[in-house]
């Protein structure tokens, strides 16, 4: 497959932009997805699994660094990244989503460390720079960022209930936190960990602080790797973790005492959008193994191919339809975030994010059924495609509170349409 710029949007992707994205193309087609079956391969036994990352991921990282093919995700703001737009990067995100297990991280462009590398570029300090963004940009470490918690509802973010107390000059942390992504990884070096280091305060969106806690500090206890409808992703994996009287000294906040919600707001905007440009991808694969499925001509049904079946011509219609708008919503998000910065563009991001994961699970669905009782086993990447696209319906906020969030934005124009409104009824 070789990928196609949108006409629409051509002319704002730089010529630096577009050799990428073929070298990028290339990269994905000709060595990540025919990677896949060998990273399984070579993925750990039993408990092993948590100890032995597959040395074809090692192999990928050293080919897309050579080919400049690394750290793309950092806009042009940043100066530890490659210089590309939002939108930019936004089509390259696409074209790692068809090998989505794989390709982002053999190109350092995988969550969660994107979105914790972007914290450290934006509000760490040159210590925590020094420390923490170098290896993380170099591809040495891996990080996770410690929010959701099992005990409150975490999808409002001023719930949680983990306390970083000062004492002296440390912080002391307690908190029950799971589905914490990527720290089972044993590459997996430091945590960013959400919690209230001032719960009293009178405004919700200041209790709030983000520090930084190395993987060894005394006191971290990783209870399980938790399963997504049986897959555990090893190595990264999810945990379930209890930090217990975890001290770090002060240095290790970051931006300083509650400015944790403010930190979180700014991390999550570009970082929905990876997510959604990668699920085009995966949804654009999904649909690439369905065209190949229903026109192989061992697959015949009642003396027709499947592609000759009506239901199977809608159903690839309905899902070429639904991608197309799909990516431009996101595209549209991304210029946005360009344009007028992701706290000016959280409707259009919200949209995307409530939209996207739904359009992949009814693209991939359809390719499942396509498939029959193949498509639902390890012999197709649907199934697994599939959990990590029903996965995105909660990560990084689920589709309810972005639903509720753009409709209180769509209502704050109702007072004008109301004023318009009753200016044209008076010149009647």
């Amino acid at each position: 497959m070789v990928y196609t710029i949108p006409p629409l949007i051509e002319e704002k992707i730089s010529p630096y932009a577009k050799e990428l994205i073929k070298k990028l193309d290339n990269f994905v087609e000709n060595e990540c997805i025919p990677a896949e079956q060998i990273f399984h391969k070579q993925l750990g036994k039993g408990e092993d699994r948590w100890k032995i990352v597959p040395p074809i991921i090692e192999e990928l990282k050293k080919k897309a660094r050579s080919l400049g093919l690394w750290n793309l995700f950092l806009s042009k703001h940043y100066r530890e990244g490659a210089g590309l737009t939002n939108l930019e990067y936004a089509l390259m995100a696409e074209i790692t989503g068809r090998s989505i297990r794989i390709a982002p991280e053999a190109i350092n462009c995988s969550a969660p460390d994107t979105g914790n590398m972007e914290v450290f570029a934006k509000y760490g300090s040159p210590a925590q720079k020094e420390k923490w963004l170098t290896p993380l940009l170099n591809g040495e470490i891996r990080s996770a960022f410690a929010m959701t918690e099992k005990n409150v509802a975490s999808s409002d973010a001023t719930n949680i209930a983990t306390s970083i107390v000062r004492v002296n000059n440390e912080y002391v942390i307690n908190g029950h936190k799971w589905w914490i992504s990527g720290a089972g990884d044993p590459r997996c070096a430091v945590f960013l960990v959400m919690g209230k280091s001032d719960p009293k305060n009178k405004s919700k969106h200041k209790q709030q602080s983000l520090v930084i806690v190395p993987r060894d500090t005394p006191g971290i206890n990783i209870i399980r790797p938790l399963t997504i409808f049986g897959y555990d992703d090893a190595p990264e994996g999810h945990c379930e973790i209890i930090f217990k009287d975890v001290r770090v000294p002060i240095e290790n906040i970051i931006l300083g005492e509650g400015r944790g919600f403010e930190i979180i707001q700014g991390r999550l905007g570009p970082g929905r959008i990876h997510h959604c440009m990668r699920s085009i991808g995966a949804a654009e694969r999904g649909l690439d193994l369905m065209l190949a499925r229903v026109t192989d001509p061992s697959r015949r049904t009642f003396g027709k191919l499947l592609a000759e079946h009506g239901t199977i011509v809608s159903d690839i219609a309905k899902s070429r339809m639904i991608i197309d708008q799909a990516r431009f919503l996101v595209l549209n998000a991304a210029d946005m975030i360009d344009k007028v910065g992701a706290k000016n563009a959280l409707k259009e991001i919200g949209m995307a994010k409530a939209i996207i994961p739904s359009m992949l699970l009814e693209v991939l669905d359809r390719s499942i059924q396509a498939h029959g009782a193949g498509g639902l086993s390890e012999d197709f990447p649907l199934a697994a495609m599939y959990v990590g696209g029903r996965t995105l319906r909660f990560a990084d906020g689920p589709d309810e509170v972005h639903i509720q969030q753009i409709g209180k934005l769509e209502l704050r124009r109702a007072e004008k349409i109301r004023a318009s409104n009753e200016k044209l009824k008076s010149k009647l």
